[in-house]
């Protein structure tokens, strides 16, 4: 039986130009983690229904609780951002203002369901503490997070397939829901996968998807996960160069490259 672990990039991008006129967010700067997620929550709840969101921003190193900023702004209708030095302080504030600033997509959700008969198993990489169950889905009383105008939310998925399906088959069905800013509807958009959807090698993957998958190795590593478990930072940095020609040249690419390259030269 033919299998393979594929890394499957679902991505749900939002457009600048669809951005909003009104809005009203709630900015949290923190550096601490002891704070009261109820009574943040409590000021906000009902605003958020009117259209007033929470955004946290995290800075710094120390008692930093990245879980509760994240919980937070999606409880809030908002987003949550990590600022570590004073570029990413720049990108958030003044390069990326708009889409700080602006909403197109609230409650915003992604539901993946795989055929067993095409898909023998799948992981989702990341997305611990925001995971939604299957059935509530389409439960508004349920809290998602917001994007921002050209902005982006990514879930990554490992499967590994059957081999036992035509090319014409239907691996799964991507589903995404989210409430429009301006009108408050609710929308919903529905997309097959198929075989032929899938690239034959990791060096034929798309230059987003070859980013995605070597930010989810490092954090693995990082993190000590048991997916982790059997390779090393330095087998990252090596299939980094393999294809750093092919990823995106942006300062955030540059930095994580760095960053894992130094890690590496720590690691034991």
């Amino acid at each position: 039986m033919f299998r393979r672990i594929f890394l499957i990039s679902i991505i749900a991008a939002a457009m600048a130009n669809q951005a909003s006129a009104q809005a009203v967010k709630v900015f949290l700067v923190a550096n601490v983690g002891a704070t009261d997620a109820e009574t943040i929550l409590a000021r906000i709840r009902d605003d958020a229904k009117t259209g007033i969101q929470l955004v946290t921003v995290g800075f710094g190193m120390g008692n930093f609780n990245d879980v509760l900023l994240e919980q937070l702004a999606d409880n809030g209708d908002g987003f949550y951002a990590y600022v570590n030095d004073i570029d990413e302080a720049r990108r958030l504030f003044v390069d990326n203002l708009t889409g700080t600033l602006e909403s197109v997509a609230l409650d915003a959700r992604v539901q993946v369901e795989f055929d067993p008969r095409a898909v023998e198993a799948y992981r989702l990489i990341g997305f611990e503490n925001r995971a939604i169950p299957d059935a509530s889905f389409r439960d508004s009383h349920v809290n998602a997070g917001a994007i921002g105008a050209g902005h982006a939310s990514t879930a990554l998925y490992a499967l590994r397939l059957t081999g036992e399906t035509e090319a014409t088959a239907r691996i799964g069905t991507v589903s995404l829901r989210w409430v429009e800013p301006n009108s408050n509807r609710q929308r919903e958009l529905a997309l097959d996968m198929r075989p032929t959807d899938l690239v034959a090698s990791f060096r034929s993957a798309k230059s987003t998807l070859k980013l995605d998958a070597l930010v989810a190795a490092a954090a693995e590593r990082l993190r000590g996960s048991q997916y982790g478990s059997t390779y090393d930072l330095r087998d990252i940095v090596r299939v980094a160069a393999d294809v750093s020609e092919d990823l995106p040249q942006t300062d955030e690419v540059h930095g994580f490259l760095n960053l894992v390259t130094a890690a590496a030269r720590l690691e034991r």
